[in-house]
């Protein structure tokens, strides 16, 4: 969430962020409810100080007709303490929920604009494939080679499920794997492996909560969430926590299986496997101290990025303007993927910087070394990359003539040096 200091204070800049973002976030209802807040602590603090105050000259009161007076008028303040305590309490919980609703600020770096249309293309690398035939698009050429399966896959879960097989689902394998290499020993990152169930509370801090709540996979007996995606669990490792300033910056990378009711998207990207309730994703998080974390932004873009360079695909960093910022970012640039049979750039990566929004959601600081109090550590967080976009990409801008898909060279040695998926593999 975002500071209530800058709410109180600079309501009119806020109100433009948020108009930038289209937002109907119940600004001016928090207001009125800080305000109604704070006059009730104040009333609470007066009569705390006044009881306490008299409660020190009681003893050295002689006259007993005095000093019965004052202990009942003493109980009368206390008697009022407790009602506006239980006045206070639903005031203070209303505005915690109306602060869930806010989004974040945009970053000054963010270029406004209405919607996805308004994203602005800061650099593409690699050359697209060309081909002397026409180049088949996954969900022709997987079922041709039998490593995807989407009638079964529909059979077994319905919509939007499928199902990977052999080489298809050893390349996805082998994919993971790499990703996970590249981020652990070529970078910096430790590998986590995290539950993929988590608390209520937990949703809340990275903030796919209450916002998201129906884009969300719930067990309701224990009230357990499935994860949608690796960000959720492995930010809350340190939630209600304050770190130390030379424990940062921490980068942590995780694979996951990731689950999200795609609501948001009906209609869109129906064919396929590019968008479905489970996928695979290897996630990049970072903590990080409040100065360096557009910086390390950058940083999470070009370690995001070395995975499609190692892969030889062809790609592009977008950036996001305010119209198709997420919810919870301050800043974020997307990596898209050519894939040559659908003909379109395909999102694998979004690297945000969510600056202290989610630690302040889950309660995330850290000690300055030099002393004084504790500090909000900024989070971050990206794919590094998302499946199966990038499986997509790879099988559709490596096949041939014949039908086969040529294994990237990176990913032969987790394939057991095959060179190429198709009829002699």
């Amino acid at each position: 969430m975002i500071d209530l200091n800058l709410i109180r204070e600079r309501p009119d800049m806020v109100r433009e962020a948020l108009a930038k973002l289209s937002s109907d976030a119940p600004l001016d209802k928090i207001v009125a409810l800080d305000e109604r807040r704070r006059a009730l602590l104040v009333e609470v603090e007066s009569l705390r100080a006044e009881r306490n105050r008299v409660s020190k000259e009681i003893p050295r009161v002689r006259d007993q007709e005095e000093r019965q007076g004052l202990i009942a008028a003493m109980r009368e303040v206390g008697q009022r303490i407790d009602v506006l305590d239980q006045e206070l309490a639903p005031v203070e919980q209303e505005l915690y929920e109306l602060q869930l609703h806010v989004p974040n600020i945009p970053d000054e770096s963010v270029p406004v604009g209405a919607d996805e249309s308004e994203n602005v293309v800061i650099s593409e690398h690699g050359t697209r494939p060309s081909f002397p035939f026409e180049p088949l698009p996954h969900w022709d050429l997987g079922p041709a080679l039998d490593i995807i399966d989407l009638d079964r896959g529909v059979k077994v879960s319905g919509s939007r499920f499928y199902l990977l097989k052999g080489m298809g689902a050893r390349l996805q394998r082998a994919l993971i794997s790499y990703m996970l290499d590249v981020h652990t020993l070529q970078q910096a990152y430790v590998e986590i492996y995290p539950p993929y169930l988590v608390r209520r509370e937990c949703l809340v801090g990275t903030a796919q909560l209450p916002k998201f709540a129906e884009n969300q996979y719930v067990d309701q007996e224990d009230d357990l969430w499935l994860i949608p995606t690796a960000e959720v669990p492995v930010t809350n490792m340190y939630r209600e926590e304050i770190l130390d300033e030379a424990a940062l910056p921490i980068y942590h990378t995780a694979y996951t299986a990731c689950f999200r009711r795609e609501k948001m998207s009906a209609g869109r990207d129906t064919r396929g496997i590019k968008r479905g309730h489970q996928f695979d994703k290897v996630e990049l998080v970072k903590f990080v101290k409040p100065e360096t974390s557009m910086d390390e932004l950058h940083g999470l873009i070009h370690d995001a990025a070395a995975v499609l360079e190692g892969l030889g695909l062809p790609y592009r960093v977008v950036q996001m303007c305010t119209g198709d910022l997420s919810f919870s970012a301050a800043a974020k640039y997307d990596l898209e993927v050519w894939a040559a049979g659908c003909e379109e750039w395909l999102e694998v990566s979004s690297c945000s910087n969510f600056k202290d929004f989610q630690a302040r959601r889950a309660s995330i600081r850290y000690r300055p070394a030099e002393g004084g109090r504790p500090e909000y550590v900024h989070t971050l967080n990206g794919s590094g990359l998302a499946l199966p976009r990038t499986l997509i990409a790879i099988m559709e801008n490596n096949q041939t003539h014949d039908g086969r898909i040529i294994v990237p060279e990176v990913l032969r040695p987790y394939m057991a040096g095959i060179e190429a998926i198709g009829p002699t593999s």
